[in-house]
């Protein structure tokens, strides 16, 4: 009986913590370049429960009698949030008329023929600890000094990782990634592509790293793929809030279902110590 009070704690414990992540996906549905966590659901691995008996002589010096076998069947030791994964999938561009912003645009990249997977390109900015992270959000400034930053004040950072730094917002952005100034090229925003960005990191403000820490290629160096930037916009959030709520509700009343068969088997238990002990 104890037993199925596991299965159904760890049912509640799945389903409370997938009610977390959609509701960071809702929480960020107006956040510039925000890619939505997707979750895996998984059963413990089964075991096969068996009952060992001796029963006679043993054939086997060390007393094991395989003729004293009996199959008792399956367990199920119930479920777990596997992993939490970034859907990648572009959100929508909205224009803010702001020179500062940036919206970066998947062209033709390829995509992964075993898991369906599409590459992507990013944003190149520079960590915390002075490596490069990587980012959708396109929502751009100025610092004091005229560095272009993240709005967590990361800089960004051009094709070649040096920080760029501007005069004023009075530039242009074309479609390549130049910023114009005075009709003279200045610097190149800096993109990097990820053939895998599944297996990128997600941390917080919205930042990519890659697990060993090691940089990503430079996207323009990359051949056979295309992507282009648009000033004045950035991407939106690609989380769809109305499929959200749905998929928040359902994971509502899966542990609410998991507490009821909770409190019966809590009951169950008061009865075998209360009443059935007193026999």
């Amino acid at each position: 009986m104890f037993r199925g009070f596991y299965t159904a704690s760890s049912g509640m414990i799945a389903q409370q913590r997938r009610t977390e992540m959609l509701s960071n996906n809702i929480s960020n549905a107006n956040t510039p370049g925000f890619k939505a966590d997707q979750s895996t659901v998984r059963s413990f691995p089964d075991m096969l429960m068996s009952a060992v008996q001796k029963k006679g002589n043993a054939s086997l010096e060390n007393g094991f009698n395989p003729s004293s076998i009996q199959t008792i069947g399956g367990l199920n030791t119930g479920v777990y949030l596997q992993e939490t994964l970034p859907n990648f999938m572009q959100g929508s561009i909205v224009e803010t008329s702001n020179n500062t912003d940036l919206a970066l645009l998947n062209g033709d990249l390829p995509t992964n023929a075993e898991t369906g997977e599409q590459a992507s390109v990013f944003f190149t900015v520079q960590a915390e600890d002075g490596g490069q992270a990587y980012t959708r959000n396109g929502n751009f400034t100025l610092d004091g000094e005229g560095f272009l930053t993240t709005p967590n004040g990361n800089y960004v950072l051009d094709d070649e990782n040096a920080r760029i730094q501007l005069q004023n917002d009075d530039f242009k952005v074309t479609k390549n990634g130049d910023i114009i100034v005075e009709n003279q090229r200045v610097a190149r925003i800096g993109i990097a592509y990820s053939e895998t960005p599944y297996e990128l990191a997600k941390k917080n403000n919205g930042l990519f790293f890659t697990p060993n820490n090691t940089n990503l290629p430079n996207a323009y160096t990359v051949p056979n793929i295309s992507f282009s930037t648009e000033q004045g916009y950035t991407e939106g959030s690609n989380v769809d809030s109305a499929q959200t709520m749905t998929d928040m509700m359902t994971a509502y009343r899966a542990f609410e279902a998991n507490q009821k068969v909770l409190q019966a088997y809590d009951r169950s238990m008061e009865k075998a110590v209360n009443e059935i002990g007193r026999v």
